[in-house]
């Protein structure tokens, strides 16, 4: 596979906080999930790809144009959807459109007008006199009718409401069933997770603390439940137990060997689900 976007070593400070150095690649089709508690890096990780915030050192590539470099053709490539559109409160919707739509050579008017009546957007009405949900819905709607490869995407729903969640995912879904699309989002809702990643990248206080593969993530997390007492060492790869017999390991074949050599028997076992996996890694 093709990298439509590769960060190699990049750092950004501000003020006392320090990204970095991140090192990823997105491979071309695929949806990668960054996840993070909140003043992890995240939103500063994605305003840096985007240039809106400047690395200190390191690089980015997009499609294989580095972006510290005078040529800016590759950001027609690539449609970002902030948390907040700034600047933008005294324009309606329809305006906001017709400026959007100039500059992305792939605009899809089609898209734009399922979106915004599945929606049920007030396009008349200016920007700053809508709703925090209508808002991401416009912005949202915009955002995936520019038809760009590459889509990076900062806590997109984060205001709507359940429904129009469920409608927006179907909307990504069917986009990335279109041509051989991109997706880096940043999201803490486990819905987003579990239908669309690939992968999940893991930022801590500005560190890179793993990347996955999604089916793959919760096997490597097992619980089991002893038939006698744990005993008062821990087992390999032990991350929590639970009262004297109940414990969950992120190495299960190492602790199994050890559970047989130590005679110690066990008469329930499973792997965890993904969303217990995430808590355990965001800890």
């Amino acid at each position: 596979m093709t990298a439509s976007l590769e960060v190699l070593s990049v750092e950004k400070k501000i003020e006392d906080f320090l990204l970095g150095p991140i090192n990823l690649t997105l491979e071309s089709g695929t949806v990668t999930a960054l996840i993070g508690n909140n003043g992890a890096g995240k939103s500063t990780l994605l305003k840096t790809i985007m240039q809106l915030a400047r690395q200190d050192m390191g690089e980015i590539i997009v499609f294989g144009c580095n972006t510290n470099q005078d040529d800016e053709s590759w950001k027609k490539q690539i449609a970002y959807q902030p948390q907040t559109l700034m600047g933008c409160d005294s324009f309606t919707g329809n305006e906001l459109k017709v400026l959007f739509s100039k500059w992305y050579p792939n605009w899809d008017d089609d898209w734009f007008g399922n979106m915004v009546d599945a929606f049920e957007i007030p396009m008349n009405k200016k920007y700053g006199k809508l709703s925090q949900g209508n808002q991401q819905k416009l912005l949202a709607s915009l955002t995936l009718s520019k038809n760009a490869q590459l889509l990076i995407l900062d806590e997109p729903t984060a205001h709507m409401d359940i429904v129009s969640k469920r409608k927006y995912t179907d909307f990504l879904i069917e986009w990335m069933e279109r041509e051989d699309k991109t997706i880096f989002i940043s999201t803490h809702q486990m819905e987003d997770i579990r239908k669309l990643a690939d992968y999940l990248i893991f930022i801590n206080r500005g560190q890179m603390a793993g990347k996955f593969e999604k089916d793959k993530l919760a096997q490597q997390y097992k619980r089991f439940w002893l038939a006698e007492d744990l005993p008062p060492v821990s087992i390999p790869g032990e991350i929590e137990r639970k009262g004297l017999r109940t414990v969950t390991t992120h190495l299960p074949i190492e602790a199994e060997a050890y559970f047989l050599k130590a005679g110690i028997n066990w008469h329930a076992e499973e792997y965890i689900e993904l969303e217990e996996a995430v808590t355990y890694l965001l800890k």
